[in-house]
């Protein structure tokens, strides 16, 4: 009987240790505008603050900045720096709630999506951008894309079964 549950502990140990890696995506930490900031004027640039550093590279990392209408207030080209990604903003339109969606790719190489808002008080004088041509993708609306969890369920499952099956039959006493 000491057997099987040394076994079975070590077979759930070996489960838990093992899910170390799927935390090492990046998350954000902070945001310039801050979520939920009540601004007068718009900002020229959002930046997001992440844990770790983002990769950088042409295609890479995504920020779009979309007003309480649904239109786009992004200006410019997407900057990495360390651990920041900065996006230039227009001159802000009308008064609501703008959205940050964001879309950056993790040093371990899986992509991390998210969103930010605040809320501008006065309206600008500003014009929006053209809608950005990804601006359709599932990415952007929050799928990650990644490997789903019930297979790592279903093999967990597997590992631990057959660890009690070996455990029960070479516990046993030889007669």
């Amino acid at each position: 009987m000491k057997r099987v549950i040394a076994v079975a502990a070590l077979a759930v140990a070996a489960l838990l240790g093992g899910a170390g890696t799927a935390l090492a995506h990046n998350v954000l930490v902070g945001s310039d505008p801050a979520e939920g900031a009540q601004l007068s004027v718009g900002p020229r640039e959002v930046r997001l603050t992440f844990d770790q550093p983002v990769r950088s590279g042409a295609g890479y990392n995504t920020v779009n900045v979309v007003g309480p209408d649904g239109t786009y207030w992004t200006g410019g080209e997407v900057r990495v720096e360390g651990n920041e990604v900065v996006a230039p903003v227009r001159e802000l339109g009308p008064a609501g709630t703008y959205t940050v969606g964001y879309r950056v790719l993790s040093n371990d190489g899986h992509p991390v999506p998210g969103k930010v808002t605040f809320t501008l008080t006065q309206a600008g004088n500003g014009t929006p951008a053209p809608a950005p041509q990804d601006a359709g993708q599932p990415e952007q609306q929050g799928e990650s894309g990644g490997m789903p969890v019930w297979p790592w369920i279903v093999g967990a499952v597997v590992v631990v079964a057959l660890g009690l099956v070996l455990a029960l039959r070479l516990g046993k006493p030889k007669a």
